[in-house]
């Protein structure tokens, strides 16, 4: 890694950084010099009509002028012997490319070079975040260093530069002053126990996506957020402008407006099982400006009046996606204090402390019900984590309130007898069959790319399913106690009394599709 110069108004002052620059038109040049790859092959990997192969000779040429290390083959087609070139030649090349007295295509001329592009691994696409009055789009590139050369610092961009692991860059992350994209790279890079099989990997990776931060505002000032945290799709959602004014953390009972139609309050019950709080949603707006509550939470009357509070207009209706207790009990008060009909489906156990909630109204999957005229809810019965599990459709956005069949950050635990693995894995995939653009979970924020949200749900549970068949392989007939710290090893020994729930319906599932028996308690394969 290099380390920048300290330069007033530079936003990568004094920051550590990988060698790079910006794509010049003489690179275009150097073509002919190239080894490896041609124009169109490096256009295609970049996902580019044309000109790929200018970010392949820009790596290049950047990485010797600012860090010493030329990346190309001599006339006997072996690396380039830097030492065989006296200094004063070497010296002067790497000055006159970066003052662009030269190009890099007339010294590969006099020089007889032939660039490594196939040593080059094409590896990230970086967009900075919208908003800044400078932004870069970036392209990275992996590879290992040439043998036998040296990194030398050209003492203008770059003033002193690290040999150092992943592991340790990011221990020293603010020492360095490292960036997101920077750090997102390194941990990727940390996966890895050797240069060589990094390399590798990078050579195989194709169709990479383009990912841009995002500015927001945490409670500790301002944050930039990257593909996979969080907050990030409803931070872009909310602030596509690149503001950086929205908050990227949940708040207690803070109304969060979503769009027109949608706002979101969350619940004070942050713990384990209910994540950052359960979110309740208000629905509804338009001329009528009459609203619905999805999940008025547990019996919590700060919470209810916080609800009352923020509401635009008159609440009609209240729904419910299921009976668990940090969902549905303020369902009565709410409905006391404002005289909304209550909807959702009874509890068909007696499992739950909520067992006894009784909706005004039965659901059942496929009804529509309007909320004055802004907005119209469908039912989708979802069971598995409840036998009485409904979600809620917001047909003019195509947002889809969850509840707990899926959740951000963490798998759904499915409870027998009332959760059904075999029901959950149906619920998941009949929803890949509806026009989603968005998910409003039940903890967390909004999430979109709905359908590779519910493949990654489905994958996990299949994953999880692989990992008892292999267990029972490799022990032979086995208790639940037996399997449960072998199938759930990457789980914290705490979250394992849940995790056992959620084993037991795997190992029904199983049972159910006849390739496993129990006996006296033993599980094996069928």
């Amino acid at each position: 890694m290099l380390q920048r110069p300290e330069r007033a108004g530079d936003l990568y002052s004094g920051a550590c950084v990988f060698p790079g620059g910006v794509v010049e038109d003489g690179d275009r040049s150097a073509y002919k010099y190239c080894e490896g790859i041609d124009d169109q092959t490096a256009s295609a990997r970049l996902g580019i009509n044309e000109h790929g192969l200018s970010y392949f000779v820009a790596s290049i040429r950047e990485c010797f002028e600012e860090a010493g290390l030329l990346f190309a083959y001599g006339p006997n087609g072996r690396w380039v012997d830097v030492d065989g070139l006296d200094s004063v030649t070497f010296a002067s090349l790497r000055h006159r490319l970066r003052t662009g007295e030269t190009k890099l295509a007339e010294a590969c001329r006099n020089l007889k070079l032939r660039l490594a592009i196939d040593h080059l691994a094409y590896y990230s696409h970086w967009l900075t975040p919208p908003g800044l009055p400078k932004r870069f789009d970036t392209r990275f590139f992996l590879t290992i260093a040439p043998a036998g050369q040296t990194v030398m610092p050209d003492g203008q961009e770059a003033v002193s530069y690290y040999w150092l692991s992943p592991a340790v860059a990011l221990a020293r992350a603010v020492e360095f002053k490292l960036r997101p994209a920077t750090i997102y790279t390194l941990k990727s890079l940390a996966r890895f126990s050797t240069a060589a099989a990094c390399f590798q990997n990078a050579l195989e990776l194709r169709d990479i996506e383009m990912k841009m931060p995002r500015r927001a505002r945490g409670s500790g000032g301002p944050r930039t957020l990257i593909p996979g945290d969080a907050a990030y799709a409803e931070v872009a959602r909310l602030d596509p402008e690149g503001r950086g004014d929205v908050v990227c953390e949940i708040e207690y009972d803070r109304a969060v407006h979503l769009s027109q139609r949608v706002m979101r309050l969350t619940v004070p019950n942050g713990n384990v099982m209910t994540g950052p709080g359960t979110n309740t949603y208000l629905v509804g707006g338009g001329g009528s400006n009459e609203w619905a509550v999805i999940d008025p939470g547990p019996e919590m009357a700060s919470h209810v009046e916080r609800i009352l509070a923020v509401a635009p207009g008159p609440i009609r209706s209240i729904f419910v996606t299921h009976t668990h207790r940090d969902h549905s009990p303020a369902a009565a008060l709410l409905k006391t204090l404002t005289g909304a009909e209550v909807l959702g489906q009874p509890a068909l156990t007696n499992e739950w402390p909520n067992s006894a909630f009784q909706p005004d109204r039965v659901l059942f999957h496929g009804d529509r019900i309007a909320i004055g005229d802004a907005a119209t809810l469908r039912v989708i019965h979802t069971p598995g984590h409840a036998s009485n599990h409904l979600c809620y459709l917001l047909e003019e956005e195509k947002t889809l309130f969850t509840g707990d069949h899926v959740m951000q950050g963490s798998s759904v635990v499915i409870t027998p007898p009332d959760g059904n693995m075999q029901a959950y894995f149906s619920s998941l995939r009949a929803l890949l069959q509806e026009d989603l653009e968005w998910l409003a979970p039940g903890h967390g924020h909004l999430m979109d790319e709905v359908h590779r949200v519910l493949h990654k749900n489905i994958e996990h549970r299949l994953m999880r399913e692989r990992k008892v068949v292999a267990m029972i392989e490799e022990l032979g007939p086995s208790d639940i106690e037996a399997l449960l710290s072998r199938v759930y090893d990457d789980v914290p020994e705490r979250m394992h009394p849940m995790a056992r729930r959620s084993l037991l319906a795997h190992l029904e599932k199983l049972m159910s599709d006849g390739y496993m028996i129990e006996e006296d308690g033993f599980f094996r394969l069928a």
